[in-house]
């Protein structure tokens, strides 16, 4: 069963009112399993566009491709967001994108950190890049069609967010400032800023969404050499833009590829 709001989170809310367009559904829970599996089972049962699950911790929490997402008490943010559309038709593809534009937005907002994005669904900042917040989302299907969203986002607030071992490739806001920030006040300048976005796609607005994540994005798409593996082959190139699709464009000898999914490695920007 859901606590009552910390005090934090509810006066973020209180002064955010008006910005969060529905998104002030909020469950909160001291620990849980998975946000996302919460939230999922929560859209099976109908829950509206808007309602969104927050924990203290994950004891089972999850990113792309199965991996662990560490998510030990007090030192990150971890919520998951339901939502819904009257057609996902062309749209679905960018929701991913659409939440690490919202993420950057609101973190910006919220404590002046500017971070980048790294296809498909990473916020990361530095040189290398060191992640500081990802991104999963999910479906929920209804009748052979999607019916509902989940999008996890999982943000790295203090050092103790993330293993010690991990410390060449992860970050976090406070690591990265050099001073304490409001943890419940990105919460919910995020949701602000994912709200404004669902929104938009909710109503086919989509063209914004390949344009914003390029500014995010730039330094990932500048002809960039990146590797990925393409069914038992290891295939190179260069990134030089993503499509209005969400898909990301690759210089390959001979032509272009078009990569919708799968892991990409920037050989310069992460090491």
């Amino acid at each position: 069963m859901s606590s009552v709001l910390p005090a934090e989170l509810q006066s973020a809310i209180e002064m955010a009112h008006g910005r969060l367009g529905g998104f002030d559904r909020i469950e909160y829970f001291p620990e849980v399993a998975s946000t996302n599996d919460l939230a999922l089972a929560r859209a099976a049962r109908g829950a509206p566009h808007g309602t969104v699950v927050v924990a203290d911790a994950q004891n089972a929490g999850r990113g792309r491709l199965g991996r662990v997402w560490h998510s030990p008490p007090e030192a990150g943010l971890y919520l998951s967001a339901v939502l819904r559309a009257e057609s996902w038709e062309g749209t679905l593809s960018l929701v991913t994108l659409a939440a690490g534009v919202a993420v950057v937005k609101g973190l910006g907002a919220a404590t002046g950190l500017v971070p980048e994005l790294k296809w498909p669904n990473d916020v990361v900042v530095g040189r290398p890049w060191r992640k500081l917040a990802g991104i999963l989302s999910e479906t929920v299907s209804a009748a052979s069609q999607v019916d509902a969203v989940v999008v996890g986002i999982g943000i790295n607030v203090r050092a103790g967010a993330y293993p010690p071992e991990l410390g060449h490739r992860a970050t976090a806001i406070e690591v990265e400032l050099g001073r304490a920030v409001d943890r419940w006040g990105c919460a919910v300048e995020v949701l602000a800023a994912l709200s404004e976005a669902a929104s938009r796609l909710s109503k086919g607005d989509r063209a914004w969404v390949a344009a914003d994540w390029r500014s995010c994005g730039a330094a990932g798409l500048r002809g960039s050499p990146v590797r990925w593996q393409d069914g038992n082959q290891t295939r190179f190139g260069t990134a030089v833009d993503i499509d209005e699709s969400g898909a990301l464009i690759i210089d390959v000898a001979g032509g272009r590829e078009r990569v919708i999914s799968g892991e990409v490695f920037w050989e310069r920007l992460n090491s």
